[in-house]
């Protein structure tokens, strides 16, 4: 593995811890200005939708994620990594939580100054009962 890989490794798992602290700052430090997220079912949406979304999710949710990364492939300042999600989703006033799964991509852009940005994601997360049938 090389240096390109590890740090790329490391801005993945650093977005995780995260999003598992619901820490919006560090997670816009992570992203590049012009990121676009996909998810099923919604238009996509940039860094002010991402800010705005999670967090309103995370006061209402405790969300944690688990994801293990099956992939990554670097060609010169452009990356992508695939993974596998795991994530559950808690009422904050209690309550029967969601267990969503599924897989995700996500495109990284090498910066001027070194440091790997996310620039797109996109997931096919989905409750776990549905994949189940």
């Amino acid at each position: 593995m090389g240096p390109g890989e590890r740090e790329v490794r490391e801005v993945h798992s650093t977005w995780i811890d995260a999003v598992n602290a619901g820490d919006i700052v560090r997670l816009l430090t992570l992203m590049a200005d012009d990121v676009v997220f996909l998810n099923p079912g919604q238009a996509p949406f940039c860094r002010d939708g991402f800010s705005a979304n999670f967090s309103a999710a995370h006061q209402q949710v405790r969300i944690r994620c688990i994801s293990e990364l099956e992939e990554v492939v670097i060609v010169g300042e452009v990356a992508y990594t695939r993974s596998r999600d795991a994530l559950s989703v808690t009422p904050r006033a209690g309550g029967e939580g969601t267990q969503l799964a599924g897989h995700r991509m996500t495109v990284y852009r090498k910066q001027p100054d070194g440091r790997w940005l996310l620039a797109r994601d996109a997931h096919t997360l989905s409750p776990v009962e549905t994949l189940r049938s």
